[in-house]
């Protein structure tokens, strides 16, 4: 924390998205200051609390939610609004954040005070949808987890459909090619080394654990579909390691946008970087170009 806000006292971004002349303007402007002391929130108007939500063993840990929350009780005064946007379960706002809300302030969330919950929504290195002009979702039922939920689950079906397809000496990729030609009622989704970023392989987590400790039942697609993206680092590793490829490999995309300042999850790294251990080859090359700037082959 001390190394980030002291960073951005000195307009020097470490998010890829934000430029340092962002900063710079706003810091210039007197709209802004970066402190890592709360004594400098007495008397906000709007407080965003966006801290990391892990998860352990499957578990959701909320540590950091709830030591935000803590600190920024006491200087919540009336009229304020505080607005989660970390990922997390549903429930989180009203059943964790809002008690210790009411407890540290003493005062009566939506009557003397306002909270709310707004999903992220951000892809890192995307230039045409950014923070600016992609539409905020604040409040209602928790739709971070909806959306990389359909994701996640679609990818692990195109996943699984890649295993199966090769088996069958099927061109996955020409197929959907194919069935993008199709004008409507088609979502194209492409197969891939696992599934990464800091939402994706967690958000459908958070969506099923409280469904399994409220209402004691399995989301099973969600499960399912941890299953299948979890072991696609494995798949290609193996498809990699077949004795009819070359001795020498280039590795392209083992991060999947340029730079790897979001700290999301990597499998194709956690895979791939076995590589060299697991084979007789010891000729590697990794690369960290985009996924999306490699040309996907079918052998």
């Amino acid at each position: 924390m001390e190394l980030a806000h002291e960073s951005l006292k000195q307009a020097d971004s470490f998010v890829d998205d934000i430029a340092d002349e962002q900063i710079k303007q706003v810091i210039d402007s007197g709209n802004y200051r970066a402190s890592s002391d709360y004594n400098d929130a007495v008397g906000f108007d709007f407080a965003i609390i966006t801290v990391p939500t892990p998860l352990e063993e499957s578990m959701p840990d909320l540590g950091f939610i709830e030591a935000a929350t803590a600190d920024l009780a006491p200087h919540i005064s009336p009229g304020a609004t505080v607005v989660l946007e970390s990922t997390t379960y549903p429930g989180t706002t009203e059943e964790l954040l809002v008690p210790i809300l009411e407890q540290g302030s003493g005062l009566k969330a939506g009557e003397d005070f306002y909270v709310g919950y707004s999903p992220e929504r951000t892809d890192p290195g995307n230039k045409t949808w950014t923070f600016v002009n992609t539409p905020k979702v604040i409040s209602g039922i928790n739709e971070a987890s909806l959306e990389n939920t359909f994701r996640h689950v679609n990818i692990a079906l195109v996943n699984e459909l890649a295993v199966f397809a090769h088996q069958l000496g099927v061109n996955i990729w020409e197929s959907i090619e194919a069935a993008n030609s199709k004008p409507f009622g088609y979502m194209k989704f492409t197969p891939g080394p696992g599934v990464g970023g800091h939402c994706l392989p967690v958000d459908p987590s958070y969506l099923s654990w409280p469904v399994r400790r409220k209402l004691g039942a399995n989301f099973r697609f969600v499960e399912l579909a941890n299953d299948v993206n979890d072991h696609m680092p494995d798949y290609v590793v193996q498809r990699l390691l077949q004795p009819n490829r070359g001795n020498t490999m280039i590795i392209g995309g083992i991060f999947f946008f340029q730079c790897g300042s979001t700290g999301g999850i990597y499998p194709p790294r956690e895979g791939l970087e076995v590589l060299p251990s697991r084979s007789d080859r010891r000729d590697f090359g990794f690369s960290r170009v985009r996924m999306a700037q490699i040309q996907q082959y079918e052998d």
